[in-house]
């Protein structure tokens, strides 16, 4: 079983784009867009990426994987806020990504295998009454392209009440 806590976060200053379409194919395309930006501009990274999903059951999460109709967000946080021009990709925009007391797991070993540490930190939260309050959170710790799959570390976080 994964290990399960319950933590507070800070609210963190981002830059982040949203659309929609399918999760395998948007995320990554939505971060090297946001990565490219920020090297063009000279813009310090504050943190690790975050892909914050906004369908808050594994059903909804399922229909929009399945439809391409996901509703994704990606993020960057930075050290301060950034003036954006209208140079940059659209959709690019500097916000906080709110804070909050929620869910934390880590899972280890390939995204698309993430299904078990979801399961686990859900039934965490039953048998800990607790529910989803918010869009849920996935940190991305390392790069895959620097470390074999069984080695990416996730980190997850589920806002709760």
């Amino acid at each position: 079983m994964t290990d399960v806590t319950l933590t507070d976060i800070a609210p963190q200053t981002v830059l982040g784009m949203r659309r929609r379409g399918f999760y395998q194919e948007e995320i990554p395309a939505m971060l090297r867009e946001l990565f490219t930006y920020m090297e063009e501009k000279k813009i310090g990274f504050g943190g690790m990426p975050v892909f914050v999903c906004h369908e808050t059951s594994s059903e909804e999460a399922m229909r929009a994987a399945e439809t391409g109709n996901a509703d994704i967000e990606v993020a960057v946080p930075v050290a301060a806020p950034v003036s954006l021009t209208t140079a940059g990709p659209a959709g690019i925009t500097c916000y906080k990504l709110p804070g909050g007391t929620m869910v934390k797991a880590i899972h280890k070993g390939p995204y698309g295998a993430v299904e078990p540490t979801y399961a686990d930190i859900f039934t965490w939260m039953a048998e800990n009454g607790r529910e989803v309050t918010g869009p849920i959170r996935e940190v991305y710790v390392n790069d895959p392209r620097e470390v074999v799959e069984e080695d990416i570390l996730t980190e997850i976080y589920v806002p709760v009440g």
